[in-house]
């Protein structure tokens, strides 16, 4: 979209970085010489402009800082009229164009042609800077829209560690080829995709699955290139690289959604369009009516004529929609959400339907303890101290989340810890010695779990991960770990829900824990078992079906998706390729600012449309009184361009107030409800894990 931008408005090959910087130093150029122009010409003659210096005329004078303040900065927008009329279109850069153009070019003729002429060059230059501003602004937005490509990219490490000639050796990245054995150790990123041919670890993949456990890899196991390598060493054969791996065919999705994702059209481009055939119309009526028929000399012909084309220049058109944009994405950053184009702002007041991912978004992302179940006459105190006993230490996500429960208690300390493969850990403490770990482990022990037999299989058939505790050779109770819903997740839906929109739940967990999730949040709609990459396909079988869709994300895995929605919304906690990729980033990771961000933008949409049909209004009545309608009453060039400013304050003014705008949906962080159960079952390898 950029490049062609950048060719329409005669930018050369500058990317959209370098054309926002283009525009922002013509929109300065043309202010700081607009600025003289109004202290010796002031519209509407308010007050006596001083002398020129070096004896010039007054004309002339103006005539130096108006070709200044014109000619350079407003190039682009004769580029881009010419290349529009080329391709039989009329569109906003014509009507500047016409408006500009001809107020700059008859001050000129009467400058040093008809001298008994008036002049426009205060009209023009002032109507430029406007003009500029309005589309500076426009572009800085869409500036920052994606960058998703180049994060993508930045994942992969630059150099692989392989082995060659029985030597282990390092090259870079883009040299492994398939069938090779790759290195990994601690710490280390995985290159390419391949299969483990010997050791094992665990492999964080949340930034490619969006699943928050690490997952164990043993010989046999698949791993993915640029996921991490959490704690063993292990060596694997690789078996996609380059453009087959998996990282490179979601790259592949991104360019192919943000290929085919058609930019909105902006409401003022179309209004413009109608705008510069009346404002022709009007102004060679106009001419001919003077001219030919009321018999009036040709110069006073040109210049009622001149005055309809500036009376028309569409200065507060321009600005009706980036004022409205400024306001509202200022609105929206003040309070956490980030709009970063000017259409998604647009689309998200139609959409049908919300997608939602689970882990990250709907969930917090990391595994929680979300029930307790104690033996008779044990409190929970005394079952969560017992296991952080054992857990001390531990940096595996299921220790952290039972020492987070346990962070307010005292822990005995324990001696003798024994880590049992498979199974669990022990430690001795001052209340005897402590198991901890799955079922197999209490058998193995022949520890009777009594009444909380039960318990266990209720815990593992609504997907939690179950850790067994016995202490002095007694059960004495059950944790139930999983990932957490987020606390405003179940409002979100609801409000939503009461908006008509529906609400879709995606994610690659099993059906039968995403359907349990779905039902506690409220939502009817479930895609489960959905592989990274068919993320997007997802989106699109809904569109389809002639829905506007909006994706919410946190993970690379959702980056496709994101940019194949209508709108994407990214969580601000998730990657930098989810908040690249989508059109909407919410800093507070609060899926309930999904609603202040749609109450938001249908609040601009609205204002758009009041100046936009304030901006068309306003030419309805201008066109007449400056075609002469109420002759002897007749426009004056800097009456004309006093109303056309006056115009463009009530479109700022109008926008401004967007700024009252109460957005229902915006929640203080912090409150809500406490995080309830959710995400599927954990698979660990760890000591203490998994039921």
């Amino acid at each position: 979209m950029s490049a062609d931008m950048a060719h329409e408005m005669g930018h050369g090959g500058k990317d959209l970085p370098a054309m926002v910087r283009d525009m922002r130093n013509r929109f300065l150029i043309c202010l700081v010489f607009t600025v003289p122009i109004f202290v010796y010409a002031p519209m509407g003659g308010f007050f006596e402009p001083p002398a020129p210096p070096f004896g010039l005329e007054l004309n002339l004078w103006l005539f130096f800082f108006a070709s200044a303040a014109i000619l350079y900065p407003s190039w682009p927008f004769f580029v881009s009229a010419w290349r529009q009329l080329k391709k039989g279109t009329l569109g906003m850069a014509a009507l500047i164009v016409l408006s500009v153009g001809t107020g700059y070019l008859f001050s000129v003729a009467t400058t040093f042609l008809f001298k008994e002429g008036g002049q426009f060059f205060e009209a023009a230059a002032v109507l430029l800077v406007f003009i500029l501003l309005g589309h500076w602004l426009e572009m800085r937005a869409r500036a920052g829209a994606s960058s998703a490509i180049q994060a993508l990219m930045k994942l992969t490490p630059a150099k692989a560690s392989v082995i060659r000639n029985g030597a282990e050796i390092e090259i870079p990245t883009a040299e492994v080829v398939a069938g090779e054995i790759v290195v990994i150790r601690p710490g280390g990123k995985i290159p390419v995709d391949g299969t483990v041919e010997t050791g094992e670890s665990l492999v964080d993949e949340s930034m490619l699955t969006g699943e928050s456990m690490p997952v164990p890899k043993k010989p046999g196991a698949t791993v993915i290139g640029a996921t991490i390598n959490k704690s063993g060493s292990f060596r694997f054969k690789a078996t996609k690289v380059g453009a087959d791996s998996a990282l490179a065919q979601i790259v592949k999705l991104v360019q192919e959604a943000q290929s085919s994702k058609a930019p909105a059209q902006l409401l003022a481009d179309k209004a413009a369009q109608w705008l510069v055939i009346v404002a022709i119309l009007v102004g060679l009526a106009t001419f001919g009516v003077w001219f030919w028929v009321m018999g009036q000399p040709l110069l006073f012909a040109v210049t009622m004529t001149i005055t309809v084309f500036v009376i028309a220049c569409p200065d507060a058109l321009g600005l009706a929609t980036p004022m409205a944009v400024m306001v509202s994405t200022d609105l929206g950053a003040t309070n956490g959400i980030l709009f970063k184009n000017a259409s998604a702002l647009e689309e998200a007041t139609k959409l049908d339907v919300i997608v939602f991912d689970k882990t990250g978004t709907l969930t917090v992302g990391q595994p929680e303890v979300v029930e307790l179940v104690t033996a008779d006459g044990v409190t929970e105190d005394v079952l969560l101290a017992a296991a952080a006993a054992v857990e001390q230490g531990s940096q595996h996500p299921l220790a952290q989340a039972i020492l987070r429960r346990a962070a307010n208690l005292t822990a005995p300390a324990p001696t003798g810890f024994q880590s049992i493969d498979g199974m669990g850990a022990s430690a001795e403490t001052g209340g005897g010695t402590v198991f901890l770990g799955n079922r197999a482990l209490m058998e193995a022990q022949k520890l009777d779990l009594g009444r909380l037999e039960v318990e266990a299989k209720r815990l593992q058939g609504e997907g939690r991960t179950v850790v067994h505790v016995a202490q002095a050779a007694r059960v004495i109770g059950l944790i139930a770990i999983a990932d957490a819903i987020r606390p405003s997740s179940k409002a979100a839906v609801s409000r939503l829900r009461e908006r008509n929109i529906q609400v879709v739940m995606l994610t690659g967990d099993n059906a039968a824990t995403a359907r349990r999730i779905a039902a506690d949040l409220g939502i009817d709609s479930v895609l489960a078992e959905v592989l990274p990459a068919q993320k997007a396909e997802k989106v699109k079988e809904l569109q389809a079906t002639g829905k506007k869709v909006g994706m919410v994300g946190d993970g690379v895995n959702d980056a496709p998706a994101l940019t194949q929605a209508d709108v994407g919304f990214a969580i601000g906690a998730g990657t930098d390729v989810a908040m690249e990729s989508a059109d909407v980033v919410l800093m507070k990771s609060d899926p309930f600012d999904i609603v202040a961000a749609i109450e938001l933008s249908r609040a601009t949409l609205r204002k758009m449309h009041q100046n936009l049909w304030w901006a068309v209004g306003y030419n309805v009545v201008a066109f007449p009184l400056a075609a002469g309608v109420l002759f002897p009453f007749v426009l004056s060039p800097e009456v004309a361009a006093l109303s056309m400013s006056g115009s463009t304050l009530v479109v700022a003014i109008n926008a401004l107030l967007l700024k009252r705008t109460r957005l229902e949906g915006i929640r203080q962080p912090g409150k809500g409800a406490e995080p309830t159960a959710a995400g599927g079952p954990i698979t660990p390898d760890h000591a203490s894990a998994v039921a």
